[in-house]
């Protein structure tokens, strides 16, 4: 009974989250926003839902690890598995605002969380003031989206009148697909928490791990999914749009409704402060420098993301199971892997900025 729930409730928050996204997206593309924005805060909102949705009810049912576990490990799994597989499928352009303003943003939200978790608690006033940042950001892009409508040549009074009846008629079907889609993510996230806490007790893994990894990847699903059709359709501003987005509102929204929600705040086990959230860190930083690297993630570096998303899941086991190698991968990673790769990344950015290099 309790795998049914488990996977009843995963699927419950994938339906949902899909049915939010239809029709929230549909409601905003009839307004003329632009692709980038869409997926910067409809698409990346939405498909975020079952990381709040899951997230929320955790914290306040007490089960902290798994509140915070959720956030970072969502986080770290958007950028290293969604980037490196959607990457892989094709290279993907990156937007110069999310160079200069997005992707910036994401790494000093990943180090704000950092300093106010140092003292392994998010209270209530640290959860208010990261919602109320994300109610700026909202703003800022709100702002650009019209700023940007209003410089595009405005079509004819026809295409207006069509566009008008158009949004009008399928106003209904659209409000009732984001109803729809938020109550099956409060039900899904509900049977989702509750199994997977079970299957943890049950197999005597922590609930930090499952926080982490499956529950992590599994409320990242409608992420992953969104990004590969979207860089399959070739609207690669919506499939990097999404994880930057979602990044962003997993620490101001997620993070910051559940510290608002829970009785006493949230408590942060020293794991995830001295192990966790530094990665997550390290990868909003690592995007940088790619970025700036021809202004797109190539098929190489998609498959390093992924690869290295792939070591840091098997860290994750073997500390959890206290295996023998684990002093031997440690080793590998931080005194081979790591280093050749931020030698690599950092000659490929130089090689890229130098004007004399380029055609």
């Amino acid at each position: 009974m309790t795998v049914f729930l488990f996977v009843s409730g995963l699927a419950l928050l994938i339906i949902g989250a899909e049915a939010l996204v239809r029709g929230a997206t549909k409601i905003a593309s009839g307004l003329g926003i632009s692709p980038l924005i869409i997926g910067l805060t409809i698409v990346a909102f939405g498909t975020s839902s079952p990381e709040l949705a899951v997230s929320i009810k955790a914290g306040v049912s007490g089960q902290a690890d798994i509140a915070v576990g959720n956030v970072v490990g969502s986080n770290i799994f958007n950028v290293l598995f969604i980037l490196g597989l959607s990457a892989l499928i094709v290279p993907l352009y990156v937007s110069q605002q999310l160079i200069k303003l997005d992707v910036p943003l994401m790494i000093g939200l990943s180090l704000v969380t950092l300093l106010i978790a140092l003292d392994q608690h998010i209270s209530r006033i640290d959860g208010l003031l990261l919602v109320t940042g994300l109610i700026v950001y909202i703003l800022v892009l709100v702002y650009m989206g019209i700023r940007n409508v209003n410089d595009t040549d405005k079509p004819d009074k026809n295409t207006i009148t069509e566009n008008n009846s158009t949004r009008i008629g399928n106003w209904p079907l659209n409000v009732i697909l984001v109803v729809g889609g938020l109550t099956l993510l409060v039900i899904g996230s509900r049977w989702f928490v509750n199994s997977a806490v079970t299957i943890a007790n049950y197999f005597g893994i922590s609930e930090v791990i499952i926080g982490l990894t499956i529950v992590a990847a599994g409320t990242s699903m409608p992420e992953v999914v969104t990004s590969i059709v979207a860089a399959i359709r070739n609207e690669r501003d919506i499939a990097v749009g999404n994880v930057v987005g979602s990044n962003i509102f997993n620490i101001m929204g997620v993070l910051g409704i559940s510290s608002i929600v829970a009785p006493a705040g949230i408590d942060v086990t020293e794991a995830i402060i001295g192990f966790d959230i530094p990665i997550m860190t390290a990868v909003a930083v690592a995007c940088l420098p790619i970025f700036f690297s021809g202004g797109k993630i190539s098929r190489w570096e998609g498959g390093l993301f992924l690869g290295y998303y792939v070591a840091y899941t098997l860290y994750l086991v073997l500390d959890a199971t206290g295996h023998d190698s684990l002093p031997l991968f440690n080793d590998i990673m931080f005194y081979f892997v790591i280093p050749l790769t931020v030698i690599t990344i950092i000659i490929i950015a130089i090689r890229e900025l130098r004007p004399e290099d380029k055609s």
